[in-house]
């Protein structure tokens, strides 16, 4: 049976002989799960003993209770020097003894008694690799060897046995130099934040932290303030490598410090200070020049709000020279300028809040100033982050006592961080330049679960916490405990996680949204998201389904941890039968885009109490490290190479060569850098692609608790919480250290330089877009290095590579171009939307050499690929205002007998300023032609040369085109709004015709001969096709516009235009007028004459003939 150790037990110091006791021994708190029954330690001669509890690592279930440990004796004359035990010892006469005594009620088994050393080997065996892979002999790697069990796991804080050996009979032990003393820390700083300058013109601050400091050794090239002063000032006057080294009492236990000294002429760097404006969400920053070596303490603290006097000199200076700052915001390429005047010394620029560009870097013109150039800087900014206010009746929230400390951070704004001790919980949003206290109310949690914080999770609801199997979350406004009422567990869960990388751009080809937390028990996983959404995606029984797995095996959630991909989760399992002794580790990944999971080529054989924690590496192929309390196992390529990372001494295990500190944290950074933190703070350091590790050299004190983070920017810090529950961060140079251990080993880059052009970490490719990037190894000739490209994701890019050699004064120069395309036809397919889908996707590139080193700059470029649409890209159509004109409650009319359907009614409409904008005035005698325009984030584009359709969008038909399908060129009928709709009648106007139906004609295999004299109702850039007006009315038209070519964009890019005709109806021609009028004055005139004739007949006819004619009677005589 294999025990592990992780539980606290206290050593105590005993007087024996009190009159010879000078100086106790400083004992220590160290961890273990089992320890056995009190064991009693003495040293010889009857001065100390100590009450201890041991852990012990056996291969039985019984302990050994008790221990005697002798003080090392002086050699005796023959004997050579081995570091045995006690007298009689096999290994060497000098050193210690221990014997076993069982406890009360303990019967040991035959031949159980054990010799104690100092190179046992914890049991139990850990297999890496594929399945199938031969098992490697792990940190628990079970041995029989007597050897192998001797290895006194107990230590006190800095024990050196070996500083007894030369101790003589009555002679006093020295507390530090003899029975605890460590080598002393060496730090050392300059005035630049980050170490960005540490060059000849740069003040060298050195500290020494030790108590048997004498004097400092620095080469006749550097100057020193006072060499025998702990905490001097040092400057070199000479580049290079400066070898400094404390002198101290006592045994010499100093490593030398290789300082890499630059001769630089960058000796100034930029100061800027923000100021939020909530009200229009912009920030003004303010920017000016100062010189570290003559700054304001203020300036060097980065609290100050104006510029010192010597600042304001050095800037107007240099303005006068020419310089001006301006911001590049790395993510989306814009550039910000100072939108005034120089003032005060400082310039002023504006620039939006946003969430989604964070990095952004201020430069400069090159000007100098006595040669002196001014640094160009990386920062992150963002929207204002509030920290949850401190409120003082409030109770403290933490892990238990002794615990590590843990924290989190905002995935893309490192600078906000939580951080959780064991006597307090800490927050700030600008890397602990000003922090406050994370607090609860009281009666909600008792004394012990306030104390019991498990894990910790930062996200833009608030802080999460996990005690007891409880998620709780903590946010400006209350404290609650979460659980059935957001879709949780009520108990059992046993993890919380976030995303560690940051990828700001990212495509998901389904509709919805990433996770920003993953929480899971034994059997099931649930994802967080935004607004307190929790959704559970998985349980044990499914993936048990999913895998092909027996039903009678016990499969539960190892631990969780996301990717380096953006839309990816990792889930390991522990998978037995009889889990009795060995247990199993598979690894599938989900994706959240396309819900699929996919078994790994991934299995780990450990023993059941084995817990190991995983970490993603910032890579394309899914790679990561794995550790335990004392090694650390890679997984690189794709889980192609694996191994345990190996060390100069002690084949890999970490723990013998830090005084058997077991791992903390492992820290993994954007450029390759890995830092392996110890608990008692010792670090080593690897890279990414890199089998072996390093120690650096001691930099924090071990009883400090500290742990590792990330700046804003981007630089590696650390983060030291004291017992009195302050917190202070502390700049680490981690380039300089590992140079420095470089130099001493001897490790060279195999490559001179490695360069790209890739300067975003995300590209877009739309339909028919391609994307080309080149990358150059330099190196010495006859090495063989080369370049390798790999991709993870869908094969939806075509991949050609070209390698241009070049060979000159005995370096090789390897260039090679890499073209990524995409030769889809989307026009006239079957389903059109299956084949977009099929071709969108996300892949994920990084190109490296084929060789690394610790020593090399970053390793590897790692950028995205998304296939799709850009949901930043839109088009508008040219000439048109979307703000200038008057905006008012407008209602207009239009004729049943213009409209499409013919309705019965006339249709009323209310003109909606903000979705159509300003409308454009055209005299209805004038052709239109709309020109559409491609429009991104960053703004105007290209003309779209594509072919587009638009329509009226309130069903006007009563407008046409000038062009006919025969003047267009056509050889059969083209498609119309009127054949589209009746062909698909069940679908609304705006579907009915679009890039998924489009047919050309310009074919004599597509469509029938038909009215080729139709108008030709497409329209492109160069078709010369324009919108006609009805010439008897004026009216107002509401256009929108659809692009209608298949390969032109994977979006569905539409706009609305405006359009009001106006004009005078028009008239007859004078001429005609003039016809007209002499007709009918010509008809006038007739009818005159005629009519005059005709009374003149009448008036003649009673002249002559009277009206009345006498009738008289002759009388008859």
């Amino acid at each position: 049976m294999r025990f592990s150790h992780q539980v606290r037990g206290v050593a105590r110091v005993k007087t024996e002989n009190k009159s010879r006791m000078r100086h106790p021994l400083k004992a220590s708190t160290f961890q273990t799960q089992h320890t056995p029954p009190g064991k009693r330690v003495k040293l010889a001669g009857g001065l100390e003993s100590l009450r201890l509890s041991l852990p012990w690592a056996l291969q039985t279930s019984q302990w050994p209770a008790k221990a005697e440990i002798f003080r090392r004796r002086p050699p005796s004359s023959g004997e050579t020097g081995g570091r045995g035990w006690g007298p009689g010892s096999e290994r060497g006469a000098r050193g210690l003894a221990a014997r076993e005594v069982p406890p009360p009620n303990w019967s040991p088994a035959k031949g159980q008694g054990r010799r104690l050393g100092r190179d046992s080997k914890p049991q139990g065996g850990v297999r890496l690799g594929t399945r199938g892979a031969p098992a490697l002999q792990g940190p628990s790697a079970a041995s029989t060897s007597p050897r192998d069990h001797e290895d006194l796991l107990c230590i006190w804080e800095g024990l050196d046995w070996t500083g007894l050996k030369d101790q003589k009979p009555g002679e006093s032990v020295h507390h530090r130099s003899y029975l605890n003393e460590e080598s002393g820390r060496v730090r050392y700083s300059s005035n630049s934040p980050n170490y960005h300058i540490f060059s000849t013109r740069s003040t060298i601050k050195l500290e020494y932290e030790g108590t048997l400091f004498s004097e400092w050794s620095v080469p006749g090239t550097c100057s020193i303030k006072n060499k025998r002063s702990p905490k001097t000032e040092l400057r070199c006057s000479s580049p290079g490598i400066q070898i400094i080294k404390p002198i101290v009492m006592g045994p010499d236990l100093e490593e030398e410090r290789y300082l890499s000294v630059d001769s630089s002429h960058t000796c100034f760097l930029w100061y800027y200070k923000v100021i939020n404006f909530t009200n229009n969400l912009t920030q003004v920053i303010i920017i000016w020049i100062y010189d570290p070596e003559n700054a304001d303490p203020s300036e060097l603290l980065w609290n100050a709000n104006e510029p010192s006097l010597n600042s304001i000199i050095l800037s107007k200076q240099l303005a006068t020279l020419g310089q001006k700052p301006a911001i590049y915001t790395v993510l989306r390429r814009k550039v910000y300028f100072p939108h005034r005047k120089m003032k005060n010394g400082t310039w002023h620029i504006s620039i939006p809040m946003t969430e989604d560009d964070v990095l952004k870097e201020i430069r400069g013109n090159q000007v100098a100033f006595q040669d002196c150039f001014t640094a160009d800087i990386f920062f992150l900014l963002t929207f204002s982050l509030l920290t949850i206010p401190e409120i003082p009746e409030f109770l403290p929230i933490s892990s238990p006592q002794g615990s590590q400390l843990m924290a989190d951070w905002a995935t893309c704004v490192p600078s906000f961080v939580v951080v959780v001790a064991d006597m307090e919980t800490f927050q700030t949003n600008d890397s602990f330049r000003t922090w406050t206290r994370i607090r609860v109310p009281p009666n909600i949690l008792t004394d012990d679960e306030r104390h019991s914080v498990s894990d910790v999770t930062l996200s833009q609801d608030g802080i999460f916490f996990l005690i007891n199997g409880i998620l709780y979350l903590k946010n400006y406004n209350a404290f609650k405990g979460l659980g059935s009422n957001v879709n949780l567990p009520d108990g059992g869960i046993i993890g919380i996680t976030s995303r560690k990388w940051c990828w700001i751009n990212y495509l998901l080809k389904n509709k919805g949204r990433r996770s920003s937390m993953a929480i899971w028990t034994e059997n099931e996983v649930y994802l967080g998201y935004a607004l307190l959404k929790f959704v559970k995606i998985i349980t044990t029984e499914e993936l048990k389904e999913l895998l092909n797995m027996s039903s009678a095996a016990t499969l539960t959630i190892y631990n969780v941890e996301y990717t380096g991909h953006p839309l990816e989760l990792a889930l390991l399992l522990n998978y037995c039968i009889t889990c009795n002794i060995i247990k199993t580790i598979y690894l599938v990944i989900y994706n959240e885009d396309t819900k699929q999971w996919v078994f790994q080529d991934f299995a780990l054989d450990v023993t059941t109490d084995t817990f190991l924690i995983p970490n993603f590496i910032y890579s394309a192929t899914p790679e990561l490290i794995l550790w335990d309390k004392h090694r650390i196992y890679y997984y690189y390529h794709n889980f192609t190479d694996t191994g345990v990372l190996q060390t100069p001494t002690e084949f890999g295990n970490l723990s013998r060569l830090s005084q058997n500190s077991t791992i903390h944290d492992v820290f993994m950074d954007y450029y390759g850098n890995i830092v392996v933190k110890m608990e008692n703070n010792v670090m080593f350091y690897f890279k990414i692609n890199i089998k072996d590790a390093v120690k650096l050299h001691l930099w924090t004190n071990s009883t400090i608790k500290s742990l590792i983070s990330l700046n804003t920017s981007g630089k590696m810090y650390l983060i030291h919480v004291f017992e009195n529950g302050t917190i202070h961060p502390q700049e680490y140079p981690l380039k300089l250290e590992a140079q420095s251990i470089a130099f001493k080993t001897k490790e060279k880059c195999p490559y001179m330089a490695f360069h790209n052009d890739i300067f975003r970490v995300s590209y877009l490719l739309d339909k028919g877009q391609n994307l080309s990037v080149w990358a150059q190894i330099v190196y010495p000739e006859n090495i063989g290095l080369y370049i390798i490209v790999e991709s993870y994701g869908p094969k939806i890019l075509e991949e050609k590579n070209q390698v241009h050699y070049e060979i000159a004064s005995g370096y090789c120069t390897k260039t090679m171009t890499i073209t990524f395309s995409q030769n889809t036809n989307y026009e006239a397919v079957d389903d059109y939307f299956k084949l977009q889908y099929q071709n969108t996707g996300l892949l994920l590139v990084h190109i490296r050499p084929s060789e690394h080193a610790k020593t090399c700059p970053v390793s590897q470029k790692v950028f995205q690929i998304s296939v799709g649409c850009d949901a930043n890209k839109f088009i508008a159509v040219k000439g048109f205002d979307q703000k200038e004109c008057l905006q008012h409650d407008f209602f207009y009319i239009i004729e049943k007998s213009y409209l499409r359907d013919r309705p019965s009614k006339h249709l009323r409409v209310k003109y909606n300023w903000e979705k159509y904008g300003c409308p454009l005035r055209v005299d209805f005698r004038e052709k239109f032609h709309p020109v559409v325009q491609l429009y991104n984030d960053s703004g105007y584009v290209e003309d779209v040369e594509v072919n587009f359709i638009v329509w009226e969008i309130h069903g006007r038909d009563d407008y046409s085109f000038n062009n006919t399908m025969k003047k267009s060129g056509c050889l059969h009928e083209a498609q119309t709004w009127k054949s589209m709709t009746e062909l698909n009648k069940r679908l609304p106007l705006e579907e009915a015709w679009g890039p998924e139906n489009y047919k050309h004609c310009f074919s004599y295999a597509i469509g029938k001969p038909g009215d080729l004299n139709q108008p030709y109702e497409i329209i492109n850039k160069s078709n010369r096709n324009h919108l006609v007006w009805p010439l008897d009315h004026s009216g107002m038209y509401v256009f929108r516009v659809k692009i209608l070519d298949p390969n032109y964009s994977f979006c569905n890019l539409t706009t609305v235009f405006a359009i009001e005709t106006f004009g005078v109806i028009p008239s007859p021609s004078a001429y005609m007028v003039a016809a007209f009028l002499f007709l009918l004055m010509l008809l006038f005139c007739s009818i005159l004459v005629l009519s005059y004739f005709h009374y003149l007949r009448i008036y003649r006819e009673y002249i002559y003939e009277p009206l009345h004619k006498s009738e008289r009677k002759q009388k008859n005589n």
